[in-house]
């Protein structure tokens, strides 16, 4: 079972939480024993007197003098709760509020009596009297020659318990009071403290859409550090994917030149045309691997925000020059506002391919829409063409497969696009329209508009 939850913030407010909780019981704790050490002192001087006043009917051989014992009020009302009573070897003087009855009967509860101290001073005991009621009280023990004379006064327990209870509900509520207050000052605290993270989370935002180059964070301190690591990782990976692309450039560089030499060496010694195919399949996997390692590189990160209008429109343009003898009619209309996530070139080569293909099988009609979805822009292409099968439909976007052989091409233009749009965090996604014809969307991430 989770005791805390995922999240920094849920995780820094249940401690608080806890922490709190258990400042403020002791703190309830605390001040209610300070209470009640205050209040029983209180009783304690006052029990301290009446034993200091019947104390002195105790004679120097040990002998009782009533006349001496003087019942100070409340310790003269019968049922107040206030007795004193004073035990010798051969007599014992009582206050009136007792009557005939001993503080603590021989048969009652036994005494619970405080730390001994020296015998000039007065300890405290509790105990019930005779009625059962908790009582608090005082002993002193005074040695005579005719043996240890005991001095007892006592109180209700209720003198204690009474006014500590009325004192502890608005100590109570001033503690809750407390605690709410201190939780505001804590989730306060918390959306203060915790938001530099959520300004680290919006310039990593912005590199990882192209709006800066770096993650920018002047402050707290203690995230400088993290901010450094993260920059050197964005331009160490910046490093990486401009060498690897600079290899791969090489490469292709490399190839292109045995390439023409060998088309020229083929020149009328390939009657049939077989040699000089697979020279251009070669060719076109490098022109295929270099599209994937230029998405690859920067302009692969997705961090160019393309208007998408422009470049559909210069397409469709294009094309209509390209295949004026069909007469293919293009229809559609793109919010100039909606821009992707992606490089120029590479939206180019995408788009090409799927209109290109799409101009090919339209049998008279060409559209192309676009719309937003979540953080995605869709980009929809559909024509009134023949279609294609329900096991052709997965076949179409892999790499050397074509829909047609009797079309020229090589079988890349759809897989480029479908790999060019997943390394741009898009996708390519191809279905049959219910009337006749194949749709083509085109999902790419969503750049901010551009004005």
């Amino acid at each position: 079972m989770r005791l805390l939850p995922r999240s920094l913030f849920g995780r820094l407010l249940v401690t608080a939480g806890v922490a709190i909780l258990v400042a403020l019981a002791f703190a309830a704790f605390t001040i209610g024993h300070v209470l009640e050490r205050f209040v029983t002192h209180g009783l304690d001087d006052r029990l301290d007197a009446q034993i200091a006043v019947v104390g002195r009917a105790i004679g120097p051989d040990g002998r009782l003098d009533s006349g001496r014992a003087i019942d100070v009020p409340p310790f003269d009302r019968t049922g107040s709760g206030w007795a004193w009573e004073v035990r010798a070897p051969d007599a014992t003087l009582r206050s009136a509020s007792l009557g005939q009855v001993d503080i603590v009967p021989d048969a009652g509860p036994p005494l619970h009596f405080g730390p001994p101290r020296d015998g000039s001073a007065p300890r405290p005991f509790e105990g019930r009297d005779a009625g059962g009621e908790r009582i608090h009280g005082r002993l002193l023990t005074i040695a005579t020659p005719r043996g240890a004379v005991r001095i007892l006064a006592t109180g209700p327990r209720s003198i204690v318990e009474r006014p500590l209870h009325e004192a502890m509900m608005p100590l109570l509520f001033s503690l809750l009071a407390l605690g709410l207050t201190m939780t505001v000052a804590v989730l306060i605290q918390l959306r203060i403290g915790l938001r530099p993270l959520a300004a680290l989370r919006a310039s990593l935002a912005d590199v990882r859409a192209g709006r800066r180059e770096h993650v920018e964070a002047a402050e707290p301190s203690e995230l400088l550090p993290l901010v450094a690591e993260l920059n050197a990782l964005i331009d160490a990976n910046r490093a990486s994917l401009a060498q690897a692309r600079g290899h791969v450039a090489n490469l292709a560089h490399g190839l292109k030149t045995p390439l023409a030499g060998l088309r020229l060496d083929l020149e009328g010694r390939d009657p049939d045309g077989r040699l000089a195919a697979h020279v251009e399949r070669i060719d076109a996997h490098i022109r295929h691997h270099l599209g994937r390692a230029r998405a690859a590189s920067d302009a692969g990160a997705g961090r160019t925000a393309t208007r998408l209008s422009v470049h559909v429109g210069d397409l469709v343009a294009a094309l209509t020059r390209i295949h004026a003898e069909r007469a293919i009619d293009a229809d559609g209309a793109i919010d100039p506002a909606l821009a992707v996530r992606c490089d120029p070139q590479d939206l180019d080569e995408m788009l090409g391919n799927l209109l290109d293909n799409a101009w090919i099988w339209a049998r008279s009609r060409v559209t192309i829409t676009a719309e937003t979805t979540g953080r995605e822009i869709a980009i929809h292409i559909a024509d009134d063409g023949p279609g294609l099968a329900d096991d052709q439909l997965a076949r179409a976007i892999e790499p050397g497969w074509r829909l047609d052989e009797s079309n020229p091409g090589h079988g890349f233009g759809l897989a480029i696009a479908r790999e060019l749009a997943e390394l741009h965090g898009g996708r390519l996604e191809l279905r049959n329209r219910d009337g006749a014809g194949l749709a083509v969307t085109l999902a790419l991430p969503a750049a901010s508009q551009i004005a």
